[in-house]
């Protein structure tokens, strides 16, 4: 394809990386995850880093270690504030711990909640907002860790699209109680499968250590505030106190991540020199609304949503695509409220949900990618501007 959504930020480091783990023969997590997580909590300057199997299982962790804290923890009924675009992951585990989401509407012009709206949907049972930064492009996490610091709220941060980014200077995924990544194939850094989740309380991550490994002691300190250590060792090897899952990465995953994590600096500035000129085509034409960026996007992708006012035909749009041989797909999710999964959730909308459909019905991206992509992105819009006239 001309112009794919995603492509490998590899090279011969990764490949060598590989080759020591296979000939070490150990594959399930050990000093290589070690190593990625130490890496990984200096580089975002937070006290935990705790590597998992996905992103989405970072999710899963993180809202099981809130429902398992000692103090002020999550109970099913317990309301969330969610925005209505986000992938399904984000909400899944909320579901699951039978939480209720309360969505709010996004912006159209960067795709993230409109905390405008976050008075409007609190109520003497909202326990937690759920920040998430649309493909690399900043929430405003400085207004929504105010408002969860006002009201005695946690701070959940969905940050699996968005690595690289900054607000103010301090990393997205960072503001929360708990943050998340994803390691994913087209994420800013890749893994293979993999995904992070951080904190600066040990308590937390104490917990989420145990959970991703099965509920058992043996990931945990001995001095650990969450369990007392017992003097038999024989059971102590297997001693369960958590309802837990098994969602360690593997050792293939941390000694890749090593080597991508020196490389993110350089990858998200070469992701902003692409956006730079995608934002010079298009950010003049009224007839495509680009993301507006907030803080320091680390710019996932490129999305355009067809303004509602000139009437613009979708599907005549990626048609033209296709036939350039162009990569393109829904914005992260769509709108959440849209799928048929929604069925099974206990949640209610706040305010009208319009800018959500809008993304929805009239949006799409096209990848950004870690190397120059500029002829890529001079094509795409030669096409579009041509498949609009």
């Amino acid at each position: 394809m001309y112009y794919e959504l995603a492509s490998s930020s590899w090279g011969n480091e990764e490949i060598q990386a590989i080759q020591r783990v296979i000939a070490g023969g150990r594959f399930t997590m050990g000093e290589n995850v070690q190593r990625f997580e130490e890496a990984f909590a200096q580089k975002f300057g937070v006290k935990h880093a705790l590597m998992v199997s996905s992103g989405s299982t970072a999710n899963l962790v993180g809202i099981a270690a809130l429902f398992y804290k000692k103090e002020r923890p999550l109970k099913r009924g317990d309301e969330v504030i969610v925005p209505s675009i986000s992938w399904a992951t984000t909400y899944y585990p909320l579901q699951q711990y039978g939480l209720k989401l309360k969505f709010l509407d996004v912006e159209l012009d960067t795709l993230n909640m409109d905390v405008s709206q976050l008075e409007k949907a609190l109520t003497s049972s909202t326990r937690m907002v759920v920040a998430v930064s649309i493909l690399g492009n900043p929430c405003a996490l400085d207004v929504l860790r105010k408002f969860c610091d006002k009201h005695g709220l946690y701070l959940f941060e969905d940050n699996c699209e968005s690595m690289g980014a900054e607000l103010g200077g301090k990393p997205c995924g960072t503001f929360g109680d708990i943050g998340t990544f994803s390691t994913f194939f087209s994420h800013h850094i890749s893994t293979m499968e993999g995904g992070v989740l951080v904190t600066n309380d040990t308590g937390l991550y104490h917990l989420a250590r145990s959970i991703r490994a099965h509920g058992w002691t043996r990931d945990v300190p001995a001095d650990s505030p969450i369990y007392e250590k017992r003097d038999d060792d024989f059971f102590e090897a297997y001693r369960f106190i958590l309802p837990g899952y098994n969602a360690r990465p593997l050792e293939l995953s941390g000694a890749i991540g090593v080597e991508q994590l020196k490389k993110l600096d350089v990858m998200v500035e070469t992701r902003r020199r692409n956006a730079s000129v995608f934002v010079d085509l298009f950010k003049s034409d009224e007839r495509f609304i680009i993301q507006r960026e907030n803080g320091k996007s680390s710019w996932f992708a490129f999305t355009v949503v067809l303004n509602p006012e000139f009437n613009i035909d979708r599907k005549k749009v990626m048609n033209a695509m296709k036939q350039a041989d162009i990569g393109y797909r829904i914005i992260t999710g769509g709108n959440f409220l849209r799928h048929d999964v929604i069925k099974y959730f206990d949640y209610e909308c706040v305010g009208h949900i319009t800018n959500a459909n809008t993304a929805h019905d009239r949006g799409f991206f096209v990848g950004n990618h870690p190397h120059d992509i500029t002829p890529q992105i001079m094509r795409f819009h030669e096409v579009l501007t041509k498949a609009v006239d």
